[in-house]
């Protein structure tokens, strides 16, 4: 499969010496989910804020769908989404309402404004509380209109901060199902990034982790169990994160 994809020596310096992205190379295939992680501090944010153009890098670049995002972020940011975890809807809208609004912020006409708004109506499952204001959702019912909004476009690449984060069970199991089905449905690649190594593990197809800015190691879930000898990926995560090792091979 193609790669939507291309990360190659992305760095960003705040200030002289200090990189919070050092280097960073990987790839994202057509329909894949891929999975950023790391501690708090690690660069994975400002990883993701430079490949979704809302940052500058000092050097490399990200080329999605064949646009650079360093050159290229008008063209970017038509064959992206970008969702992150403190994203909010307008609480004084109705849900059926935000969807159109948004739709209308990135449909060419009124006949793919529409497509979109059913599109995104019929994935977040909420039916008739869509005539309700937003104001009295609950935050899972907030999480799954923000994703159907996200994705409403069909994004070559949508970006996704804690996409489950502070929800219920049943509502990311809902989301997670939601995001696996369009990956194998539709073909949409995802870059995930999450503290759920539960979730990171039944959703991803492949994992980079990343500390102080370097990405170690990047491959499949049973790739890196097997190549460090762990149970699980929260062991695989605290084995990497601890020893700072990294395999070259799999970038």
């Amino acid at each position: 499969m193609p790669n939507v994809l291309e990360v190659t020596n992305l760095t960003k310096e705040y200030k002289k010496g200090v990189r919070a992205a050092d280097n960073v190379s990987f790839s994202i295939a057509e329909g894949e989910i891929f999975a950023l992680i790391g501690p708090n501090g690690a660069g994975k944010t400002t990883t993701i804020r430079m490949i979704a153009t809302l940052l500058s890098p000092t050097s490399g670049d990200a080329v999605i769908a064949g646009n650079s995002a360093a050159k290229e972020p008008d063209k970017v940011r038509e064959c992206i989404t970008y969702l992150p975890d403190e994203a909010g809807a307008y609480k004084t809208m109705t849900g059926i309402k935000y969807l159109e609004f948004m739709a209308g912020l990135f449909a060419k006409n009124k006949e793919e404004a529409d497509m979109f708004v059913n599109r995104a109506a019929n994935m977040c499952g909420l039916g008739p509380r869509l005539d309700e204001k937003i104001g009295g959702y609950s935050r899972g019912m907030i999480r799954k209109l923000l994703l159907s909004r996200a994705v409403m476009t069909r994004p070559k690449l949508a970006i996704m901060d804690e996409a489950t984060s502070g929800l219920d069970v049943i509502n990311a199991l809902d989301i997670r199902r939601t995001i696996k089905r369009l990956a194998a449905e539709e073909g949409m690649s995802f870059l995930l990034s999450s503290h759920n190594m539960l979730e990171i593990e039944y959703i991803s197809d492949r994992v980079g982790i990343i500390t102080q800015g370097k990405l170690l190691v990047t491959g499949t879930i049973d790739e890196l169990k097997a190549q460090f000898e762990c149970r699980n990926l929260e062991e695989v995560f605290e084995k990497v994160v601890n020893t700072g090792v990294q395999d070259t091979d799999r970038m």
